[in-house]
């Protein structure tokens, strides 16, 4: 049972590696991300900034992780062109841009303040 549990793991790993290495919006976000962390720690983000600011990162990137497995599995299917594969491609990318709209207006209601003088 432990060895199920520990090798889960080591798939939600190589899920993640994946989307650095072959998914280049993935390699964006992560990107945004690490900026965004650094900023953080220059501008001495509270507990609260540190909070909000996690939870937007952990939506985006989830949201790019579930996009990029749909398209995955979309592509699977059919290489040809149909209008359900581009209807689930399609939501899939709107659930990734809705999530990185909030985040960067989380990320604005958190940073202006700060650079305020």
């Amino acid at each position: 049972m432990l060895k199920k549990r520990i090798k889960s793991f080591g798939h939600a790993f190589n899920g993640f590696a994946t989307l650095i290495k072959d998914e280049p919006n993935g390699r964006l976000h992560i990107i945004a991300m690490i900026a965004i962390v650094c900023l953080g720690f220059f501008l001495n983000f509270e507990k609260s900034d540190w909070l909000f600011t996690i939870l937007a990162i952990a939506l985006v990137i989830s949201a790019e992780l579930f996009n990029s497995a749909i398209e995955n599995l979309a592509d699977l299917i059919s290489k040809d062109f149909h209008p359900l594969i581009k209807k689930a491609k399609d939501l899939s990318a709107a659930g990734v841009l809705i999530s990185a709209i909030c985040a960067f207006i989380i990320g604005l209601i958190i940073i202006i303040p700060k650079l305020s003088f």
